[in-house]
């Protein structure tokens, strides 16, 4: 069967676009980025190398794929929210774990408070016009680790306290190509209410 031309430029040029992979995260300040990366270290020392060993420590809260020509649209959408979002901090207790079937697990830095941070994320999938999904806002520490080096480590891991706080103020979007490497930074964005940034409940308090 013969392609018309016409089409079979626009194939071509769609399938020569380059596809990234975008995810959307929010960092924790350096003391507690710091902290995590020293608990991986530990885990690292009892496990050997893991998945996720060298991660920079993040809340995800939104990961997709689609080509290169829709981010400037994507950043837009992103701006909108940014500026309707007040700061908010972020309060952390201990380490917890997610079993994926009975196979793999991962160890994560639970958030103590995930209302602000689900509401956040909520407002994301509306620019989609998705349906919000079970979300856990987590920091993880090992990603997919087997049965075997869970193991090893669960009896800490289950008793391990993580008492941490952070402001959050921005979230960042980041981006690798679909065929993969590494992400880099697209664009920081700070939340757009400046005189409710540093406003936690110790400011009340105090």
């Amino acid at each position: 069967m013969q392609v018309h031309p016409a089409v079979a430029t626009q194939t071509t040029l769609f399938e020569a676009e380059q596809v990234f992979d975008y995810l959307l995260v929010i960092n924790p300040d350096s003391q507690v980025s710091e902290d995590v990366k020293g608990m991986k270290m530990r885990l690292a020392n009892a496990l050997g190398y893991y998945n996720s060993q060298f991660s920079k420590a993040h809340i995800s809260l939104f990961r997709s794929e689609f080509p290169r020509r829709f981010e400037d649209t994507f950043i837009e959408m992103l701006e909108t929210v940014s500026k309707r979002q007040n700061g908010f901090t972020v309060y952390t207790s201990r380490l917890e774990k997610f079993d994926h079937g009975t196979s793999k697990h991962t160890i994560y830095v639970n958030v103590a408070n995930p209302k602000p941070v689900a509401e956040l994320h909520r407002k994301i999938l509306q620019l989609f016009n998705l349906a919000g999904s079970h979300f856990v806002p987590h920091i993880t520490v090992a990603r997919s680790i087997n049965t075997d080096q869970m193991l090893k480590v669960y009896d800490h891991v289950r008793n391990q306290l993580f008492v941490r706080s952070f402001d959050c103020h921005s979230f960042r979007l980041l981006r690798k190509p679909a065929t993969g490497g590494h992400y880099e930074v697209v664009k920081e964005f700070t939340f757009g209410e400046p005189d409710a940034q540093g406003h936690t409940l110790f400011n009340h308090a105090a």
